[in-house]
């Protein structure tokens, strides 16, 4: 059927319309295949319809600028969604040249293009008025500038503004200034990252909360200067936020969780790893008030006991929701813990590395009950008692795994 180029059987057999549909149908790499085939298919294969989501990933090591710039003059108002995350070759001039001919662009994926500067978000806030979400996750080049910039993309409700994975991915000049643009002009905001943005305080998280109250998932972990006025305003005017991450942030208390969970009532995951400064007080608040609470993660809050966990296990997320809950290094959590722990039908892992007061045997008694949960813990070998006049006893941390 292919041996004859143009005249093959099934150019003349099918519509050039139908071909364009199974063509619609095809990835990157097999449409490049089928435009090698003959000159026919060569012009069905790059028409623009065709090429409406394209992610380049898989290709990030070959992926340069003039590529960018060639995928855009071939989709132009047709590319709706593009992926380039870690394209490193990839700069200010080819996306503006991208923009300039992809104007109804929906979805663009910039992570990890460690080249861009605030040039391309000027480029795409001129040019590309239907942008409504894009991801700007480890591009550390990126300054205040691009969200004053952005801040004219009325339809953009999700930003990602930082690292993901290391400090080092944050771009260091990401001050309260930039997050005033963001509260100020991006009301429909349903996603924000700002994980390790050190240099952010509560005055420009604040102006975030009173401007975006669509706001469903909130990341701030790393970001060591904020304190409970931030909670307070996240939960006077963010009643739909079902994500929160807030690990590292130190100066936390149960003052700024009890005004979130008294208003926040959709919650389903928590990241709270090293607030240092919550109690019992908060897990109180998070059962009454968190009904649908799935993920919880209380690594390193070392005033957590048995009966914040108690009060846990008897409220109405613990039967049906509840799925994860992480409780590495809470040395004041004991066996009492798991047995408060039974009734959580939904319990599917629970963390309890350098939990010193949790034994063997109550990990077997909660599996009696949860006979399918991953319990991932490990036992210290038997330490001297401390010398007389110590001042807190010391923990082997040569361990045994369970």
């Amino acid at each position: 059927m292919f041996s004859n180029g143009d005249e093959a059987v099934i150019n003349r057999k099918l519509p050039k319309e139908l071909l364009l549909r199974i063509f619609s149908f095809l990835d990157v790499v097999t449409l490049c295949r089928c435009a090698q085939v003959s000159r026919a298919w060569n012009i069905l294969a790059l028409d623009g319809s065709n090429w409406q989501q394209i992610d380049l990933f898989d290709f990030q090591r070959d992926i340069e600028g003039r590529v960018v710039e060639n995928i855009s003059k071939r989709s132009g108002g047709f590319l709706r969604k593009l992926s380039l995350r870690g394209c490193l070759g990839v700069g200010d001039s080819a996306l503006r040249t991208f923009a300039q001919n992809c104007r109804n662009i929906e979805v663009l994926s910039l992570n990890g293009c460690t080249k861009i500067t605030d040039a391309t978000c000027t480029s795409l806030s001129k040019f590309c008025p239907k942008l409504k979400h894009l991801d700007l996750a480890s591009c550390t080049s990126i300054t205040n500038l691009s969200l004053k910039a952005l801040r004219h993309l009325r339809y953009l409700p999700q930003c990602g503004l930082s690292s993901l994975l290391t400090p080092r991915s944050c771009p260091p000049q990401l001050e309260d200034e930039a997050l005033k643009h963001v509260g100020t002009h991006c009301p429909e905001l349903v996603t924000l990252n700002l994980q390790t943005c050190s240099q952010v305080t509560d005055e420009g998280l604040i102006t975030v909360c009173r401007g975006c109250h669509r706001l469903q998932s909130f990341c701030v972990s790393g970001c060591t200067n904020i304190t409970d006025a931030m909670l307070n305003a996240l939960g006077q005017n963010c009643p739909h936020l079902r994500i929160l991450e807030v690990a590292r942030c130190s100066q936390l208390t149960d003052v700024g969780f009890t005004a979130l969970a008294r208003n926040c009532h959709e919650l389903e995951k928590m990241d709270l790893e090293e607030c240092v400064q919550i109690t019992d007080s908060t897990l109180i608040q998070l059962s009454v008030h968190c009904p649908r609470l799935q993920v919880l993660s209380l690594s390193h809050c070392e005033l957590i006991t048995d009966d914040g966990i108690r009060h846990l296990g008897s409220g109405p997320c613990a039967h049906d929701r509840l799925e994860v809950l992480e409780l590495d290094n809470c040395p004041l959590v004991t066996d009492a813990s798991l047995e408060h722990l039974k009734s959580c039908h939904s319990l599917d892992r629970i963390e309890l590395y350098d939990c010193q007061q949790i034994t063997r045997a109550g990990i077997k008694r909660l599996r009696t009950h949860l006979p399918n949960i991953k319990v991932h813990a490990y036992f210290a070998p038997v330490t001297p008692p401390p010398s007389v006049g110590g001042s807190r006893q010391r923990f082997c941390r040569c361990c045994i795994l369970l």
